[in-house]
């Protein structure tokens, strides 16, 4: 079964082995049975930002936001449509960092929004600004 991946269950954050062929066949979590993919990007806290991160065995796009920030507003909608257009070969979640401040300043995140790819828990991109639907799924899939 070596064409397995992992996912993380985006509501119970449990782990699960998923054969890769199968992933947009709409699989559920072996612990909680939600759908592993909802279409949406998840919320992230300091409590579950490493399992995701580190867990996953799909890349994980991260959007470093705060409430206040008025173009993170702005691109909200358009990066949940990507969410609908890049799942399940991309997860795409979102981190507030006004309430995770330290995450946002361990990755020395400066402006908002920032998106950062990562990949086998490590960051392999970064691009900062609000962007559209199709420049967010055009960017993701150029960094994959």
């Amino acid at each position: 079964m070596s064409d397995a991946v992992h996912v993380v269950c985006p509501s119970c954050d449990a782990v699960n082995r998923i054969p890769a062929a199968r992933l947009a066949d709409g699989p559920k979590c072996g612990q909680c049975k939600s759908a592993l993919f909802t279409g949406k990007p998840l919320a992230l806290t300091a409590a579950n930002f490493e399992k995701h991160i580190g867990r996953s065995d799909i890349p994980v796009v991260v959007d470093f936001w705060a409430p206040w920030c008025g173009p993170c507003k702005m691109m909200a909608p358009q990066y949940e449509q990507a969410a609908q257009s890049l799942e399940p070969a991309v997860r795409l979640a979102k981190l507030d960092t006004e309430a995770h401040q330290a995450l946002g300043a361990r990755y020395n995140i400066r402006s908002i929004p920032t998106l950062a790819v990562f990949k086998g828990g490590r960051e392999v991109a970064r691009q900062a600004g609000a962007m559209g639907m199709n420049d967010i799924i055009r960017w993701v899939r150029s960094q994959l």
